[in-house]
């Protein structure tokens, strides 16, 4: 798998931008990337040194239209803890 392809988009919510008063940053990841895949592709693309990795799977929502239900797809949630001596993350500053 290629850095590029393990981190499909940083997620941009309320409760992301407080956390990253915390030095965490979350994303969404491909969905059978491992802690230590998605460690090393943060590292290489940001240039940062990660302390830990959180991930969870996020479960599609049920949608209807009319009488028509369906659901949208389930995907994966990394949070990444930076280490306290590293630099922020500047993607993150723009926003």
């Amino acid at each position: 798998m290629n850095k590029f392809d393990i981190i499909k988009r940083p997620l941009v919510t309320e409760k992301s931008m407080d956390m990253m008063a915390e030095n965490k940053y979350t994303f969404e990841v491909q969905k059978d990337a491992t802690k230590p895949e998605i460690r090393k592709a943060v590292e290489e693309i940001f240039g940062v040194k990660v302390e830990k990795v959180y991930t969870m799977n996020m479960r599609g929502k049920l949608k209807r239209q009319g009488v028509h239900q369906g659901r949208r797809p389930s995907w994966k949630k990394a949070i990444v803890k930076l280490t306290d001596d590293s630099e922020p993350i500047e993607f993150f500053d723009s926003i």
